[in-house]
């Protein structure tokens, strides 16, 4: 009997796998955002922000997603505009990376779940060099946040003097690291302006670009650079994150162009120089960072499009990005092509490509376009809008891009949860599905059925 009891005991003490500390870690700091930003000091007005306001901004923010129902700028407190920018943080980095810069602070050994948990939220199969890959993180993005926030400082403040130029330079340099897309550019005629304003200033656009580039690429990726330096060195994976990157930055680049050039209403009335640089700016804020310099309800049928392919595919795993991601993407092509040469292998860079990983990226592209088009079709029925709107707001939630057709402030409470559900998906639930399936390890089958022959 005292044996039987024990054993009980333990069963029911089994720890959560990291995947699920992570996605439960998640959804506790979007309701302690949610908390405090229902507190009357967060916003400007001294009264209690709604809490369906409050629910969508904090997981917008920890979600970096940057989609939001009332004007960063004109509705929120500095107080309200800081707990923000800490969920921003906390989400592009997640929590247990943050989490573990106060291990490395007070000399404190991390465990081994801790590393299991760390190395969950990065998408990484095992522990090996986590640590030190999670330094790297740490030092590599206070780095690159600093020297953007410095530069966009040089022109906000000779605009909006020293105190809030500085403010507005760390807020923006941050938000864009984190591919958030969250701004203070709002005023009170127009609450969600974004960077319109800045559409023919190169030193911010190009600034927000590379940071959000940079941060969209992958911690994973940025390490194996530094390490290797040379093209032919490099891991497999690295490799594709680079070569998909420059093909959709390329193709969305030279399609805006080409479907926007006389379009009056957003490159149409710009200099040469001028539609160059918002065709360009444009084409990497789909890849989920949520800023834009021009309006994307002006945007002609193809590039609104184009948009939402570029939105679902979204950034590199193991990055402040979101999306099903650019290898998901690259595999599946891969696959493809291997299959129209007549291959029965997929391969890249002179290597193979497992099966397991070319059927983990149907599944989560299946997933992904199912997830959207659900939720497009529940907004569309609810709100009675197009089906095209509705999609374009879908896909921005669940890539975590936050680029809007002006639709989601107008919504209703149904349609708001809606993007609430799609925003936690797609930045904990996709990602956790990935490193489940990874992480899995079955036991080899007993039984194997017979091959059948099917028609496709």
């Amino acid at each position: 009997m005292p044996r039987t009891h024990i054993i009980l005991h333990q069963q029911t003490h089994r720890p959560m796998r990291p995947t699920s500390v992570m996605a439960i870690g998640f959804l506790l700091i979007i309701l302690i955002g949610t908390a405090l930003l229902m507190l009357p000091v967060s916003s400007r007005s001294g009264t209690p922000t709604m809490p369906l306001d409050a629910l969508f901004t904090a997981t917008s923010a920890t979600c970096v997603t940057g989609l939001i129902t009332v004007g960063t700028a004109t509705h929120w407190s500095n107080f309200g505009q800081a707990v923000i920018l800490v969920l921003i943080q906390i989400g592009g980095l997640g929590f247990m990376t943050l989490a573990a810069l106060g291990s490395f602070v007070t000399r404190r050994r991390i465990t081994l779940r801790e590393r299991l948990v760390m190395s969950a939220g990065l998408n990484l199969t095992d522990t090996s060099g986590i640590v030190r890959l999670t330094q790297r993180i740490l030092v590599g993005t206070f780095t690159c946040e600093s020297v953007g926030a410095a530069l966009l400082s040089l022109r906000f403040v000779p605009r909006f003097g020293l105190r809030r130029g500085l403010k507005m330079g760390v807020f923006h340099a941050v938000s864009a690291f984190c591919n958030a897309g969250f701004d203070l550019m709002g005023v009170a005629d127009d609450p969600f302006c974004s960077l319109v304003g800045y559409v023919d200033d190169p030193l911010v656009s190009l600034t927000i670009m590379t940071l959000i580039v940079a941060g969209g690429l992958g911690f994973i990726v940025w390490s194996d650079i530094w390490d290797k330096r040379c093209f032919r060195r490099l891991r497999l994976h690295t490799k594709l994150v680079l070569a998909a990157t420059g093909a959709l930055l390329a193709l969305g680049f030279v399609m805006t162009l080409l479907f926007e050039w006389s379009n009056p209403a957003t490159l149409g009335a710009l200099p040469v120089g001028d539609k160059l640089l918002a065709a360009a700016f444009q084409t990497v804020t789909l890849r989920t960072a949520g800023f834009n310099t021009v309006d994307q309800a002006a945007l002609s049928g193809p590039s609104q499009a184009i948009a939402c392919v570029l939105m679902l595919i979204g950034g590199s795993p193991g990055s402040t990005a979101g999306g099903i991601k650019t290898v998901t993407a690259a595999v599946l092509l891969l696959s493809a092509s291997s299959a129209l040469r007549g291959q029965v292998e997929v391969d890249a860079f002179g290597r193979r490509i497992a099966p397991r990983t070319v059927m983990n990226a149907v599944t989560m592209i299946t997933v992904g376009v199912v997830i959207s088009m659900s939720g497009a079709c529940a907004i569309a029925f609810l709100e009675g809008v197009s089906f095209h709107q509705s999609l374009f707001e879908a896909i921005s939630a669940f890539g975590t891009v936050g680029l809007t057709m002006g639709l989601t402030p107008s919504l209703g409470a149904a349609s708001h949860i809606i993007l609430i559900v799609l925003m936690y998906l797609g930045r904990v639930g996709v990602l956790t599905l990935g490193v489940a399936v990874f992480m899995r390890h079955r036991e080899p089958p007993k039984m194997q059925y017979p091959v059948a022959e099917i028609f496709i």
